[in-house]
């Protein structure tokens, strides 16, 4: 066994970048986005090609293999291994240099695709291959795996843009690779020459040929072009350290058509026939990957073909000039471009839904990009439709139909032993399909461990003979990414999910999705890694604390490795008293972006809660978890004792607020907010009687944030709620102004004192410190209390979002068992929804000017905000919210320790939105965090939509009510 301590102290005395053992830095890479695991010994970032050469020259010496890993997207395991990883996103993610004239750029291997693609941009360049990773996936990587995606019909693959590279052998040579035999390796050209006659045969003439290497490249007539032959090597013949790349000129303008089809088989025999056209793409993929419909054409499957032009009206006739030629059951053109992102996301989020199928259980990639010709798709898909039947297995195909590469998860069983023969099979018959349809095994994705051990069912085992004696040219060690491509591993071996416990683990939360399993909760990460985009899109949310960091333990995919390594037990070995698993959900700000955001579901934010219930059960919590976390209790006391004054007057002295602070965990960069020295509740009680309505009844939900922090947003729902002819009644007396549940008489001193204590709560602050067991007993509480406005019906407002989804997902799911819950959780709106709903005639007042601000994150990933944006439109707000997290996040931004980051996700978007707006911008936040975060960290008062409302009906009527 190798001396793993002396290898570690050995690279950090030759490497000038990091250097991790340590069980985090191991458990994050342990796997990519495929079915295979693999326990490294150690993680280098290395700082530039000399790190590099240091690092292979000591495993070398000890006999210890390497793998190469950029955004770790790879499908087929080839960014797995059992040695040392070298991390390329860290430091070596640069952007040389742009060359507009000669249309290339100099790139790092760790560079992301669409950094590359920003600084091109203004060239009017681009790169063209970009696969639906693009956001986080490297150049490195694109090049190791030959990468496509969806503009590969007009722009090929990665290697028709490769024109250097440099590259470092495992034996430390350092070599430039480019045409006419430029940098090869000693023997690769006599290795070509004794083996002509073979490489001008084997290889079958596809656009998406990807399998094996590309010896073919070092054909003399094809320019004996070592660099390309280099592409799809998947890191097993050298490491790559520098690239330069051709750009393309970027269309001006485009036109996506949409395309509907009856079903696949159609939209795939229609598809070869577009491509005369000469369309930038040709995509299909059928409706049981697509969550909703909305803004697409009629169909049971759709082809997104995208024309290009010098103009828009180019663009557009391009487009309708293909439609007109096609055969389609309903068709959609669209030219504006942000619209044409919208449709994009579906089809490129297809990678993850596709891990869920309609009936919601799981799928698998392992046989994820096949190729044949386009002319032959229709064809395979029908054939390999029936061996799907003949195993027993389900999946939807989609890809890119233009160029015959198809992708597609499969309901495989990868738990039990028949389960993973089915699976061998499998594998082992489409693989004789495929190459029957003169296909190439993988079509974009590389080999890996899936499909490497197939490679002589296409090629035939002399020709696989050949590519092995490649790899002694470039690797005679075997030192680089062993077991990928030639002597592979097994395809049945190593798979992720053998680790894992094959007992149920006890768990808080229902898991309905997950049937109840938190193993199938946590498998739910099949490493898209979506949460690793550097920039929010749009309205998305997820991942603010990798954004604001960069580093992988926090991110979404970080997180759930750490809690697959967990259940493994095999690197992390505490469980549920684990440190690791701690601390990288530490900075989860528990936004449940990632519940909306992540294609396949994952809710970390749940995770988050459970891991620290179990965590701290029976110890010593966290100050920040008492103070915070029973937030609910404490302003309750304050209330009933009236101390809120006295409390304020105490957290404006400096040295009082700072030793509060200290004791209470709080960062000692924040403000303590004032309290309400009257309630909401109070309020409500002691106002005048309004005059009777006919309306509708509400019950607007009196939470802690409104009833003791910011009432006025209270005081000003229930003045727009009856203004729209609604009758408002507050839990639990249900106290209602003009006769309805409650009587609105005057009760005893004692029962409004009852009443006081006991409040209605959705447990928010609770669950988020994962005190779980006190969540439930209070939410059980509040259900009893809830009772006779559940037997009514009536739908109950809740203004804070946060509130609102706590009730909406986090009540069901953790009082599964009790039927009250789903009742409730059914009943709940948000403010623009009840109104929507239950007073459709009403017309808001006139504001009529512009808006910033930020669309909630609970509100964004739980609720949705279409609602709200009818009702500003309505009322004459102009202008977009951002996406993103305020960065507060109830709890998170108040815990010492995480000002920074906190501060870094307001000033992604929020921030500078508000700065930039114009000085008769109406600043909007419905959260009381976000309010808080605008208001602390730029002096900026944010309000409600309610209360801007509300004071828009009191100019309309002159102060009347």
């Amino acid at each position: 066994m190798t001396d793993h301590s002396g290898l570690e102290a050995q690279l950090r005395g030759a490497v000038r970048g990091e250097v991790g053992f340590d069980t985090t830095s191991r458990a994050l890479v342990t796997m990519d986005a495929s079915n295979y695991r693999r326990v490294p010994v150690g993680v280098v970032a290395p700082a530039d090609a000399d790190d590099v050469a240091a690092a292979l020259e000591i495993c070398r010496a000890r006999g210890v293999p390497v793998v190469a890993r950029g955004g770790g997207t790879s499908i087929a395991g080839q960014a797995t291994g059992a040695g040392i990883v070298l991390d390329f996103t860290r430091h070596m993610n640069g952007l040389l240099s742009i060359d507009p004239e000669a249309r290339t750029a100099v790139v790092q291997p760790g560079l992301v695709l669409d950094r590359l693609q920003e600084a091109a941009a203004p060239h009017g360049l681009r790169f063209g291959p970009d696969p639906s990773t693009h956001s986080r996936c490297t150049l490195g990587g694109m090049i190791g795996n030959n990468s496509c995606g969806s503009h590969s019909v007009a722009w090929g693959t990665t290697a028709d843009s490769v024109r250097e590279l440099s590259v470092i052998t495992a034996r430390g040579d350092r070599l430039r690779l480019g045409q006419g035999g430029k940098g090869a390796p000693e023997g690769l050209r006599e290795l070509v020459e004794s083996e002509l006659a073979r490489l001008r045969t084997g290889f079958p003439d596809l656009p998406r040929r990807i399998s094996g290497y590309a010896l073919d490249a070092l054909l003399p007539e094809k320019g004996t072009d070592v660099a390309r032959s280099f592409c799809g090597c998947e890191g097993t013949l050298g490491i790559l350290t520098e690239a330069v790349v051709q750009l393309v000129r970027s269309p001006r303008a485009r036109a996506l058509a949409v395309l509907g089809y009856g079903d696949e088989s159609a939209a795939a025999e229609a598809a070869a026939g577009l491509l005369p056209f000469g369309p930038l793409t040709v995509e299909g993929m059928a409706a049981d990957l697509v969550r909703s419909p909305a803004g697409l054409p009629k169909g049971g499957a759709w082809l997104f073909v995208e024309t290009g032009g010098d103009s828009a009206a180019e663009a557009r006739a391009h487009a309708e000039a293909i439609v007109r030629a096609a055969d389609v059951v309903d068709s959609l053109v669209v030219t504006d471009p942000a619209a044409q992102r919208t449709l994009w996301r579906i089809r490129e989020d297809a990678s993850g839904t596709a891990t869920r199928m309609p009936d919601g259980s799981e799928a698998w990639p392992g046989w994820e990009d096949c190729a044949v010709p386009p002319a032959r798709l229709g064809a395979y898909l029908r054939d390999f439709r029936a061996l799907l039947s003949a195993h027993g297995l389900r999946g939807t195909p989609y890809g890119h139909f233009g160029d015959g590469c198809i992708h597609v998860r499969i309901d495989f069983d990868l738990l039990t032993e028949a389960g993973i023969g089915r699976f061998r099979r499998f594998s082992e018959e489409l693989a004789g399909l495929v190459v029957e349809h003169g296909g190439s095994l993988s079509g974009e994705h590389g080999d890996g461990q899936a499909r490497a051990e197939l490679l002589p069912r296409m090629y035939g085992a002399e020709l696989v003979a050949v590519f092995e004696r490649a790899k002694a040219v470039w690797d005679p060690d075997d030192l680089l990414n062993p077991g990928m491509l030639v002597r592979p591993a097994a395809l049945d071996d190593n798979l992720r999910f053998s680790v894992l416990p094959r007992d149920p683990v006890d768990v808080a939360f229902g898991y309905p999705a997950d049937e109840g399993d938190f193993r199938a909760a946590v498998r739910r990460c099949v490493g898209v890694a979506k949460c690793r985009t550097t920039t929010a899109a749009g309205p998305a949310v997820m991942c603010p604390s990798f954004r604001a960091t960069g580093e992988e333990e926090h991110s979404t995919r970080g997180r759930a490795r750490l809690l697959h390594e967990m259940l493994a037990g095999e690197l992390v070995t505490d469980g549920w008293r684990s440190t690791e698993v701690r601390d990288a959900l530490d900075l989860c700000l528990s936004c449940k972006g990632c519940r909306s955001d992540c294609p396949v579901g994952v809710d970390m934010a749940t995770y988050k809660a459970e891991f620290l219930h179990h965590h701290y059960a029976g110890r010593r919590r966290p100050a920040a978890h008492l103070s915070m976390g029973r937030l609910p209790q404490w302003l309750r006391w304050i209330a009933l004792t009236r101390t809120a004054p006295l409390l304020n007057s105490l957290a404006a002295v400096r040295p009082l607020a700072q030793a509060g602070k200290r004791l209470g965990g709080i960062a000692a960069e924040r403000e303590i907010p004032r309290l309400a020295t009257r309630t909401f509740t109070g309020w409500w009680r002691g106002r005048k009687p309004v005059p009777g309505s006919e309306g509708e009844l509400v019950v607007l939900w009196p939470d802690t944030f409104t009833e003791h922090l910011s009432p006025s947003v209270g005081r000003a729902a229930v003045r727009v709620l009856e203004a729209a002819g609604l009758r408002v009644a507050l839990p639990p007396t249900l106290l209602v102004r003009g006769g309805g549940i409650g009587t609105g008489r005057p009760r005893p001193a004692t029962a409004l004192l009852t009443a006081r204590r006991s409040r209605v709560c959705c447990g928010l602050t609770y669950i988020s410190t994962g005190q779980l067991d006190r969540a439930r007993k209070v939410l059980r509480r509040t259900l009893d209390l809830m009772e006779p406005g559940l037997r009514a019906g009536a739908p109950v407002v809740v203004l804070e979002p946060s509130c609102a989804a706590a009730l909406r997902t986090d009540l069901p799911e953790l009082l599964h068992d009790d039927p009250r819950a789903a009742r409730l959780s059914s009943a709940v709106l948000t403010f623009a929804e009840a109104l929507e709903r239950h007073a459709p005639h009403w017309t808001p007042p006139a504001v009529d000017r512009p808006a910033a601000g930020q669309t909630h994150c609970h509100q964004h990933a739980v609720l949705g905000d279409t609602p709200d944006r009818r009702l500003r439109a309505a009322a004459g707000l102009t202008g977009e919210l951002t996406g993103g997290c305020c960065g507060l996040a109830g709890n998170f931004g108040f815990e010492r320790g995480h000002f920074e980051v906190s501060r870094a996700c307001a000033e992604e978007q929020l921030l500078p939105a508000v700065r930039e707006a114009p000085e008769e911008t109406v600043v909007l936040a419905d959260g009381f965090s976000c309010r808080t975060q605008l208001e602390q960290l730029a002096g900026v008062r944010a309000r409600h939509l309610a209360e801007v409302l509300a004071e828009a009906l009191e100019r309309q009527t002159g102060g009347a009510k």
